[in-house]
């Protein structure tokens, strides 16, 4: 049974950054992976903000492009997502979610989720 733990959420101003992280438990499937972050905004569904697949190919939300980075390192299972020039539209939960190698930018696609971190970003 896989498990995902994200930390790194936490109180910024805006044009701040954070670097949110996420470890993949109890699979061996981790580098063939497609793992994505998405966010909730309270009052909103939740959005894809940027995933990478096995191969390293990156998709972004058009919001976040030019100001996050998605990226992953297969040797530890874990992923990352560096946020610069943070607004405080970036507020939101954000969850780290892992799929099957072909997984792109919808929910539906990701089958395991972590619990999600919080990012507030004040103005």
């Amino acid at each position: 049974q896989e498990e995902i733990v994200e930390s790194g959420g936490g109180l910024v101003q805006a044009g701040g950054s954070l670097r949110l992280s996420c470890v993949v438990s109890g699979t061996t499937t981790f580098s063939i992976s497609s793992v994505g972050w998405f966010r909730q905004a309270p009052g909103k569904q939740r959005e894809l903000v940027a995933r990478i697949s096995d191969q390293g190919v990156t998709t972004y939300s058009d919001s976040v492009k030019e100001r996050f980075s998605i990226s992953r390192d297969n040797g530890k299972n874990m992923m990352y997502l560096q946020m610069n020039n943070l607004e405080p539209e970036d507020t939101a939960v954000y969850y780290c979610a892992a799929g099957d190698q072909g997984a792109g930018t919808e929910e539906k696609e990701y089958d395991y989720w972590g619990q999600g971190t919080q990012v507030t970003v004040s103005s």
